[in-house]
C-alpha cells in the first residue's frame, strides 16, 4: 500500500474514530427506545455512536469560536447520521470481499491514539466520559483499517493528478499563493501590571527610557534584552523571528512595520507595557513559486478526487441498500 495515499484515507475513513478520542465528550445515558438512530442491511447504527460524533463536532466547532446555532443543527445531524451510515456500507463492502486486519495493526494504532495524550491517566479519563472501553475502540480502528484497506485497493489507483492539472489549478488560484510582508524584529518589555496607577507607570516609563539611552549610546541590544526584558524572547536576545501584520498588538505592529532595518523604536505602550523595537530584517510581499507549491497543489487535488469517488461509490451502494433512518422517531 502507498503510504501516503494509505494516511490519506485514514484520516479520510476513520475521522470519526479520530475526534472520539481526540475530543473528549460526556456520553448521555441511552434509554433502550432510544439505542439505534438507523439500521443498514440489518446492521445497527447506535445511538451511543452518533451522540459521540454530535458531541465532539460541537466542541470543534466552539474551539474555534463559532458554535453550533440551532438553526444549523437539523442540517449538522444529517450530515452526521449520513456519515455513520456510509462508513458501515463501506465496512460491510469491505467484508464481503474477506479484508483481513492483523492485531499488530489494529494494537500499533491504538498505541498512537493513545499517545495523543499527555499520561495515560489522562487518557483513560477520556475514554471513562466517552463510555468506551479498550475493546470498543480497538473494535472501530479495525473497522477504520479495513475500510482504509478495501478503499485503497478499489479507488485509490483511480485517483491520479496531471502535471496540467497541478499547474491550472496554480495558475487560476494566485491569490492563495501570495506571501503578505514579513518582517523580523527584537524587543525588549518592562511589563506594566493591569490597574497599575500613573505613578508606577511613570517609574517603569522611566526605566525603559534609561535602557533606550544606552541603546542610542550604543550598547547592544542582544544583551540588553536578555538582562532586562520581562517577556520570554529575552533569552534569544529579544528575538520574535518572523512575523505579518495582524499578529502583534496593534501599537507593536505599527511602530515595528514603520521602522527601516536596524532602526531603534521610541518607547511603545501596549497592553502588556512598554516596549522597546528593533527592526532586523523585512521580507517584501512576494508568491509562492509554483516548483515550492506543486506537491501541496497535487495533494489538495488527490484529496478531492478520493472524495468524489469514495462518494459515488457510496451512492451505488445505496442503491441496493436497505436503510432505514430511525433519527427523530420512536424506535420500539
Amino acid at each position: 500500500m502507498n503510504k501516503k495515499r494509505g494516511i490519506l484515507f485514514w484520516l479520510f475513513i476513520t475521522g470519526l474514530v479520530l475526534t472520539w478520542i481526540v475530543m473528549p465528550a460526556l456520553a448521555e445515558e441511552i434509554k433502550p427506545s432510544e439505542d439505534k438512530v438507523a439500521v443498514v442491511n440489518g446492521s445497527v447504527v447506535s445511538r451511543v455512536s452518533f451522540d459521540r460524533e454530535m458531541s465532539g463536532i460541537r466542541q470543534r466547532f466552539s474551539s474555534m469560536g463559532r458554535p453550533v446555532s440551532p438553526s444549523q443543527l437539523p442540517e449538522l445531524e444529517k450530515r452526521v447520521l449520513d456519515n455513520l451510515i456510509n462508513i458501515e456500507l463501506l465496512y460491510q463492502q469491505s467484508q464481503k470481499v474477506g479484508t483481513k486486519v492483523e492485531e499488530a495493526e489494529i494494537n500499533a494504532q491504538f498505541e498512537a491514539l493513545k499517545k495523543r495524550f499527555p499520561t495515560e491517566a489522562e487518557f483513560n479519563n477520556a475514554i471513562k466520559k466517552m463510555n468506551l472501553t479498550e475493546t470498543v475502540m480497538k473494535s472501530q480502528i479495525s473497522r477504520g483499517i479495513s475500510i482504509q484497506r478495501f478503499l485503497d485497493k478499489m479507488t485509490l489507483g483511480k485517483a491520479e493528478v496531471s502535471e496540467e492539472e497541478i499547474k491550472a489549478y496554480y495558475d487560476s488560484h494566485t491569490n492563495l499563493f501570495k506571501k503578505p510582508e514579513q518582517i523580523r524584529a527584537s524587543h525588549i518589555l518592562i511589563k506594566v501590571e493591569p490597574g497599575a496607577d500613573e505613578k508606577n507607570k511613570a517609574k517603569t516609563r522611566k526605566q525603559i527610557e534609561n535602557i533606550r539611552q544606552r541603546l542610542v549610546k550604543g550598547e547592544d541590544f542582544g544583551s540588553l534584552a536578555k538582562e532586562f526584558s520581562q517577556c520570554p524572547s529575552s533569552a534569544k536576545g529579544g528575538d520574535l523571528n518572523y512575523f505579518g501584520r495582524r499578529q502583534m498588538a496593534k501599537p507593536f505592529e505599527d511602530a515595528a512595520f514603520a521602522l527601516k532595518v536596524g532602526e531603534l523604536s521610541d518607547v511603545v505602550e501596549t497592553r502588556f507595557g512598554y516596549h522597546l523595537i528593533k527592526l532586523t530584517d523585512k521580507k517584501p510581499a512576494s508568491t509562492h513559486s509554483y516548483k515550492d507549491m506543486k506537491d501541496r497543489i497535487k495533494k489538495k487535488l488527490m484529496q478531492e478526487k478520493v472524495r468524489v469517488e469514495v462518494s459515488n461509490y457510496v451512492q451505488e451502494l445505496k442503491k441496493t441498500a436497505k436503510i432505514e433512518r430511525l433519527l427523530g422517531k420512536e424506535v420500539k
